[in-house]
């Protein structure tokens, strides 16, 4: 920790943690082709997710500006929609929507989260940018720099997952979404080093979230937009950097008063890398089911013992679930289960709409399925414990497997085989047979709110990475307004 005199007014130097940051935002090129292609599917799988939240009025009550009217003419649209609004407000929007039915992309370390989150912020200024660079007859930002923007975002939030636990302390992985847009934001709006380390050191001091709203008995919808509303502060935090106000060195390290001290126990971040394009290079991307990701290989499972057992649900004695420690710590419940975002946190409940249906939708989180007294009957029955080569083939870098193990047990002394899923088709050991369904993701979820003419501009800008690559973003987004 910090020696610094607590009386002394003298300014430290920038937390070497900061520092890292910022010369990775202002100095490094991305030279990794992997990073560049999976972020274009990334992209893909992001919007494919907004424009799905659009048929939930939980979440379209939230979109558009904060106040009726306070739109912006020349400003950020937003996907699927018609709003144009300042970039803080869209950044919000493009955040909450992305984020909304749980089904992007996911990274899972010592702490969990979802980099694309960061898109919000990235995706709102690059448009605000180009639009106001077209006004004053400069070229516009292309989708390569947005590109560029997630890898670093992306890195940025995963090399701090890596090693550090924020949720062991009751924070939520969203602070790491407000510390990675804030970065990459005040360089997209052409901040220098110093600017950058100052809107990092704000995104510290602002602390973090609690994750009460995460878990049992307050989960709830907060854990839908709470990303948006992160990355939306990235962005404001990132104006006010540019005005040119101070930022603050030893935000982390400052005895008594950093982050530290009064939110990490006193523990220093630990890291195992530096900052390059791992993290796009292995992200996660959630393909098949609308669900927390530590359950993804579970309803794998579950869908492939359904056929056996559709018509014996009654039957069931037990049904006994393996899984990581992680999981079992996070998406373990029991008792009522009171709302969607409290039942896609459920590991018992996404095993058993799949068990009884063979499906699991976001459709399938609302009130209709949830009252189906077969789903709380068979959740009951169900034993949730950790496997320990689970947990440690999740922490194994060259690995990180996220196994589920099914096995179901009849009254009548019978039961199914065991099923064992290691790693879910989003995985980088699946991309091949994963990539195809993202595509048909994206196709399924942006099409049918487009004109025709406009999804075919779409559909085929997006099948040309060099293309999209080139494209100007303010014409790619004209592509998505509604």
């Amino acid at each position: 920790m910090s020696t610094i005199d607590m009386r002394s007014t003298k300014r430290p130097d920038w937390d070497p943690e900061l520092a890292d940051i910022a010369d990775f935002v202002c100095d490094k090129s991305i030279d990794s082709e992997l990073a560049y292609e999976i972020a274009h599917y990334c992209l893909m799988d992001t919007l494919a997710c907004g424009f799905q939240a659009l048929d939930f009025p939980a979440c379209t009550k939230l979109l558009g500006p904060v106040v009726a009217g306070a739109t912006l003419s020349g400003g950020a649209r937003v996907p699927g929609t018609s709003y144009e609004l300042e970039p803080v407000m869209a950044a919000f929007n493009i955040g909450t929507m992305n984020r909304w039915l749980d089904f992007n992309d996911t990274w899972l370390a010592a702490e969990w989260g979802h980099p694309s989150d960061n898109l919000g912020g990235i995706l709102a200024v690059a448009d605000y940018l180009s639009r106001q660079n077209r006004a004053a007859g400069e070229a516009p930002l292309t989708m390569h720099d947005v590109l560029t923007a997630m890898i670093k975002a992306h890195e940025i939030q995963g090399v701090l997952a890596l090693e550090n636990s924020y949720n062991r302390v009751g924070l939520d992985h969203v602070l790491l979404v407000r510390v990675a847009s804030a970065a990459v934001v005040t360089r997209m709006l052409g901040g220098d080093r110093e600017q950058v380390l100052n809107a990092l050191s704000h995104a510290w001091i602002d602390g973090g979230a609690l994750r009460t709203y995460r878990h049992a008995p307050n989960t709830g919808s907060r854990k839908s937009w709470a990303a948006g509303d992160a990355t939306s502060r990235a962005v404001r935090l990132a104006f006010i950097a540019m005005t040119g106000e101070m930022g603050y060195p030893s935000a982390l390290s400052a005895k008594t008063w950093g982050f530290y001290d009064v939110l990490f126990k006193g523990k220093r971040f630990g890291f195992q890398r530096g900052y390059g394009s791992y993290v796009m290079e292995n992200v996660l991307f959630k393909i098949s089911f609308p669900a927390e990701f530590h359950a993804q290989t579970c309803v794998e499972a579950c869908i492939t013992l359904h056929e056996q057992v559709r018509d014996r649900i009654d039957e069931i004695e037990r049904v006994v679930i393996e899984t990581q420690e992680a999981g079992v710590r996070i998406i373990d419940k029991t008792g009522p289960l009171n709302n969607p975002a409290d039942r896609d946190h459920c590991i018992q409940y996404m095993a058993a709409v799949p068990l009884i249906f063979g499906r699991l939708t976001a459709a399938d989180y609302e009130d209709d399925i949830a009252s189906d007294a077969r789903v709380d009957a068979l959740r009951e029955k169900m034993k949730v414990r950790e496997n320990e080569q689970f947990t440690k083939d999740y922490f194994d870098t060259d690995k990180r497997y996220i196994g589920n193990a099914l096995q179901i047990f009849f009254t009548d002394g019978t039961s199914t085989e065991r099923v064992e899923v290691n790693v879910p088709i989003g995985h980088r050991e699946r991309r091949a047979e994963g990539i195809p369904i993202l595509k048909q993701k994206f196709a399924d979820s942006l099409s049918p709110r487009l004109k025709d003419k406009q999804w075919a501009e779409l559909d085929a800008l997006c099948a040309d990475r060099d293309k999209l690559a080139a494209a100007a973003v303010d014409d790619f987004m004209a592509l998505l307004v509604v």
